[in-house]
């Protein structure tokens, strides 16, 4: 459904996007993510038209977003971090505005119905926009997206500023549109990548720097994996025989105890899978096991390895 093949865009000597190639598939729900300044507005920004790349080419159904602008745009529903409302309209007017701006085809009535009533918005159709609160503006803008029934809906920053509700409200509204649309969110809010989308693509300086299922996303950090166990044993002693085990790299103990066990944290190197090792070697030496389980396995921490090794390799590529 989409390509994204070598992608650059550069002002002066400063590069936004620097060579980056993709492909979401018809249905998918992918996640864009990225600190601040990685990049994803400016790939949003090019896979909707509203910018040209410096180079490489942005697909749509084929066709190519430079040589097709207007039907690529058809097919392609938009919502930028602000929505751009007109606070003097009521909801029922903006949406009219929007399908005669867009060129709509479909029967009016029945397909502005249909979207306020899966955004919710069918109660409020006769209030003016200016007068709603911010999760309820945020649903207009979202079901201005969907006029025209696009077959890709593209979010940038869905839920910034919504209250707890909001946001689970706008989420659950994703996984819908999902059953019918192919779906972007581009987010800095990891928790809402790991809930809404099945599939993530890390920007970073403006390279990708990982692209997994959200399930397998961990698989992506090189270094294998990091165990937490709570150990009942002298920590010194008990750090030193963990260190001995094949296919551990690192042991760290974090000084900190529970009923008198330890916590210590022990990285495996990559593809060594090293919990049966530690279960046998504490029952040999008498070491109590308190807990065991994986650290550092979740998007968020997976994500601030993979951005801070993009980082440490592009400062030593400076140096």
């Amino acid at each position: 459904m989409i390509q994204a093949e070598h992608l650059v865009k550069r002002y002066g000597s400063n590069y936004a996007l620097n060579d980056i190639s993709f492909t979401i598939g018809d249905g998918e729900i992918v996640g864009l993510l990225g600190p601040n300044g990685a990049g994803k507005s400016t790939a949003m920004n090019i896979l909707t038209g509203y910018l040209a790349p410096t180079s490489g080419r942005a697909l749509v159904d084929g066709r190519d977003i430079s040589e097709y602008p207007a039907e690529v745009k058809r097919m392609i529903g938009f919502l930028p971090e602000q929505p751009p409302v007109y606070p003097d309209m009521t909801v029922k007017e903006y949406l009219d505005f929007v399908y005669d701006l867009k060129g709509c085809t479909l029967p009016r009535e029945a397909h502005l119905s249909e979207i306020m009533g899966v955004t919710r918005t069918q109660d409020v159709k006769n209030r003016l926009i200016g007068n709603l609160s911010k999760g309820y503006r945020q649903r207009v803008g979202i079901a201005e997206a969907l006029v025209g029934d696009p077959k890709i809906i593209i979010f940038d920053e869905p839920t910034v500023g919504l209250d707890p509700k909001q946001i689970l409200e706008v989420r659950n509204l994703m996984r819908t549109l999902a059953k019918k649309h192919t779906v972007i969110l581009s987010t800095h809010i990891l928790a809402e990548a790991q809930a809404v989308c099945e599939r993530i693509i890390i920007i970073n300086r403006g390279k990708i720097v990982a692209d997994a299922k959200t399930d397998e996303m961990t698989r992506t950090i090189e270094g294998g994996y990091r165990l937490e166990v709570k150990i009942l044993g002298p920590e010194k002693e008990v750090a030193a025989a963990l260190g001995k085990i094949s296919g551990v790299s690192a042991v760290e103990s974090t000084g900190e105890r529970d009923a008198g066990a330890y916590r210590f944290l022990i990285d495996s190197k990559a593809g060594a899978d090293i919990r049966r090792d530690v279960f046998r070697l504490c029952a040999e030496k008498n070491y109590p096991i308190f807990g065991m389980s994986a650290a550092g396995t979740d998007l968020e921490s997976v994500f601030i390895r993979l951005v801070d090794k993009s980082d440490a390799a592009a400062r030593g590529a400076k140096a």
